[in-house]
């Protein structure tokens, strides 16, 4: 599923991942140097417009975000046995959630997470 999807095109999205790859594997052009950006241990793109070359609107992004929901899925050894866990967590709660990570009350190690919207489902 596109990470940016009904924001970023799926072109764009593809250029900003080739961005990435490039620059983690070292074929880092002057344009891909000043692309990339590096703040708190993350690389990361900026980007100030949508497709259309429109400047991105706050109240139509936070609605987007509020009907996102992410499939995290976590996979557990119990008993010699490994187990994949798939949480629905939504937008609001994605943080706290990753938050318990770190604070030792979920465990495991999260494999995927996959952004959806409940009103696709069937």
């Amino acid at each position: 599923m596109n990470v940016w999807r009904g924001i970023v095109s799926e072109e764009r999205c593809k250029k900003v991942i080739d961005l990435f790859s490039n620059h983690k594997n070292n074929c880092v052009s002057p344009d891909v140097q000043e692309r990339v950006k590096f703040y708190a241990g993350f690389n990361y793109v900026k980007l100030k417009k949508d497709t259309n070359g429109n400047r991105f609107n706050k109240d139509n992004l936070l609605n987007y975000s509020s009907k996102c929901h992410y499939m995290v899925t976590v996979m557990r050894e119990l008993d010699g046995e490994v187990i994949l866990y798939s949480y629905d967590v939504p937008n609001s709660d994605l943080f706290k959630f990753m938050k318990s990570f770190d604070e030792n009350t979920l465990d495991g190690t999260i494999i995927e997470i996959d952004k959806y919207f409940p009103e696709d489902l069937a």
